[in-house]
């Protein structure tokens, strides 16, 4: 696989931000040719077109930081105009005590990393008024049930703390029964001022609940309707509903977006890390980088298929008898999930 100096002319990194973006314009060797800013609008981003056009008229290549927050709009553009853009994640921050960072210095960091990889190493940023919308809706559903759990857990604590007269009534209760009955209490009912306060306050706990859960499953329904009519082939496979669905579509994009199924299991983390030394070989370790939610929702899918799917019973069976570990064995389960969903995803469901 080449690397990018052999294909590209200029690299274009911008660092993004809520205001202002930052660009550097670097050539193929890494040396940096121009660095401009400009305001987050869209005569911002012919600014910054015009100025890429004007310095290469070859082939160029954007790598943009925070594709999916500030640079949205940017990339958004720079796609409707046919500009090849891929995504560079925001590094860690040291601690500095000599303000050593500055916004253009990164706009050339982000470039030189991209100079430093190969072509299946890039990641094109998710886009399309699907997949956005998609998006958007997992994270508020997401927002509505922890929210719901925090109520849930809030609960819990007020009524260990409540007085016995209150407490008593909560005792055997299931915590839906819990949350029910503290929906139906009257604090006018209670004549110590310390009961009708954490009546009050049950009250209120219960009602955010219901609000909350509620919210989360009219998203639910909203997110269903969406997967179903996008890609329905992905709910018959075992182990994947709507929610875990819709967080592999939106992780997923579109086609373009990974070169290879190896850079999408670098995404979803599965792809397994070497830890071999000179006195031990051929092991691995778990990945802890790549996009966490997919990771989690890809786990998911490995655990419900080692209880109900006949196939990979028998392959964890297989693979313990050959000496491995349950760890070990999840670990090829969850990179086998991401190769089928990569695979599956690269072409158009069949009618």
């Amino acid at each position: 696989m080449p690397s990018v100096p052999e294909v590209v002319d200029a690299v274009f990194g911008v660092d993004s931000h809520r205001d202002r973006h930052y660009m550097a314009h670097l050539d193929a060797v890494g040396a940096v040719i121009t660095q401009l800013d400009a305001p987050t609008n869209h005569d911002g981003y012919d600014r910054l077109l015009e100025a890429a056009r004007h310095g290469c008229d070859g082939v160029r290549l954007w790598a943009i930081e925070g594709c999916g927050s500030y640079a949205a709009g940017l990339v958004r553009h720079l796609h409707a105009a046919g500009e090849w853009v891929v995504e560079v994640e925001r590094p860690a921050r040291p601690k500095r005590t000599n303000a050593a960072k500055t916004d253009p210095g990164d706009a050339v960091r982000a470039a030189r990393e991209i100079l430093g990889r190969n072509l299946d190493e890039l990641a094109g940023p998710r886009h399309g008024e699907t997949r956005d919308g998609l998006a958007v809706l997992v994270a508020a559903r997401r927002g509505a049930v922890d929210d719901a759990a925090d109520a849930m857990r809030e609960l819990h604590a007020a009524i260990i703390a409540c007085p016995e007269t209150l407490r008593s009534r909560f005792h055997g209760l299931s915590p839906l029964a819990r949350m029910r009955l503290a929906a139906s209490l009257r604090p006018s009912n209670y004549r110590d001022t310390l009961s009708a306060d954490y009546a009050t306050a049950l009250v209120s706990i219960a009602a955010r609940h219901r609000h909350n859960t509620a919210q989360a499953a009219a998203l639910t329904k909203r997110i269903t309707g969406i997967v179903t009519s996008w890609r329905p082939d992905l709910l018959e496979q075992t182990g994947i509903g709507p929610i875990v669905a819709a967080v592999v579509l939106c992780a997923w994009s579109h086609p373009e977006r990974f070169r290879s199924e190896a850079a999408f299991a670098m995404l979803a983390g599965t792809a397994p890390i070497p830890t071999g030394s000179g006195l031990t070989a051929n092991r691995h370790r778990l990945n802890p980088a790549g996009d966490r939610q997919l990771n989690r929702h890809i786990h998911t899918i490995a655990l419900t298929r080692l209880r109900c799917d006949p196939a990979t019973i028998a392959y964890r069976d297989r693979r313990r008898a050959q000496g491995k570990t349950d760890r070990e064995i999840r670990r090829c389960i969850k990179r086998y999930i991401t190769r089928q969903l990569f695979r599956q995803l690269q072409h158009p469901p069949t009618t």
